[in-house]
């Protein structure tokens, strides 16, 4: 080491400098220490940078778990608002139309096709989903809300539950699928809704694309008008899509009193 006072180059057990004749015994003991803990220290850290990836690794799987967790526990809360509650009124529609009142079953076919519409409007408004999945729920709400009504009814009247010929069959299913379509309607113009809020501002125009803009009496396309031109095509498939389920829902529900 160099003295500290006058830079003169010490002997490595020199504790005072020859030249200036001060006292470098305590400054040496310190650059000693110094030296020794740098050691240690460049020692340490890849022990250190282990450690800091384990509980980086640890907090890392930690964070998907509460994710996973929360998913799980969106997807039960969905399930018990979007499909256990129409279910529900759809039973009690039926248990007072037809065994409170005994009316016109009329009236539970337009329950049943109106009820559905708005829990399926909503499941989709609020963001986006998967439509396949909801439609076999959607399928599932039909089933099970037709074979509820069926065990009501046996448990009054002391019928069988299931259809007993080809004919009940038939308007078991019909009456399911309308309900299963309402519900779908529903999906349909809640996504709609849900996309003309969220549609994307920049576009990418695809060849197959500017083909149908062409086809539509679009023969100039620019940046400007192509998020409107997008918003049309889809505004009209999906109305026209809308319309059709909308009319299988009507038709299998109320066909049989038309």
């Amino acid at each position: 080491m160099n003295c500290p006072y006058c830079l003169t180059e010490l002997q490595d057990q020199a504790l005072v400098c020859k030249v200036c004749s001060r006292d470098v015994s305590l400054i040496r003991t310190m650059t000693s220490k110094i030296a020794q803990l740098e050691k240690e220290l460049e020692a340490g850290i890849p022990a250190y940078e282990d450690r800091i990836a384990l509980l980086e690794g640890r907090l890392e799987k930690y964070q998907k778990e509460k994710e996973a967790a929360r998913g799980l526990t969106s997807n039960l809360i969905d399930l018990g608002i979007y499909l256990v509650i129409p279910l529900l009124l759809l039973l009690a529609a039926h248990s007072l139309v037809v065994v409170v009142y005994d009316t016109k079953l009329v009236y539970l076919r337009i329950i049943s096709i109106i009820l559905p519409f708005p829990f399926g409007y909503f499941l989709f408004k609020t963001r986006a989903r998967i439509l396949f999945p909801w439609f076999l729920a959607a399928l599932f709400l039909a089933i099970a809300s037709v074979i509820g009504m069926s065990a009501i009814v046996s448990l009054v009247d002391k019928t069988p539950i299931w259809p007993q010929n080809a004919l009940e069959w038939k308007e078991t299913l019909e009456f399911a699928a309308s309900i299963a379509f309402s519900f779908l309607t529903g999906m349909l113009v809640g996504g709609m809704s849900y996309a003309s809020l969220h549609r994307p501002k920049n576009i990418t125009l695809s060849p197959f694309l500017k083909k149908i803009l062409k086809l539509l009496g679009e023969e100039e396309i620019s940046r400007k008008n192509l998020p409107r031109l997008i918003k049309k095509i889809s505004d009209y498939g999906g109305i026209a899509i809308t319309v059709g389920t909308t009319a299988v829902s009507i038709y299998t529900g109320l066909k049989d009193f038309l």
